[in-house]
């Protein structure tokens, strides 16, 4: 299943001063990939903020993935 990040994440100036988050919580990316990058499965991360899907995870995977990627011409 592909999940487009777009539809889960959301940056907003008046919410965590525009850090992105998951889309109708204030649960910022950086947080979700942190627990991934720790060892977490997503099972055990949803188990800690049971707001959030395996989509929203799989949302923030894409998010950063599609970051690393970013080019600037020099």
């Amino acid at each position: 299943m592909q999940i487009d990040w777009r539809d889960y994440i959301v940056s907003t100036p008046d919410i965590l001063r525009g850090k992105p988050r998951i889309g109708s919580t204030r649960i910022p990316v950086s947080l979700i990939l942190g627990y991934l990058a720790a060892g977490n499965t997503p099972e055990k991360i949803i188990e800690e903020f049971p707001d959030i899907t395996k989509e929203h995870i799989a949302a923030c995977l894409g998010y950063a993935r599609e970051l690393s990627e970013f080019e600037i011409a020099v």
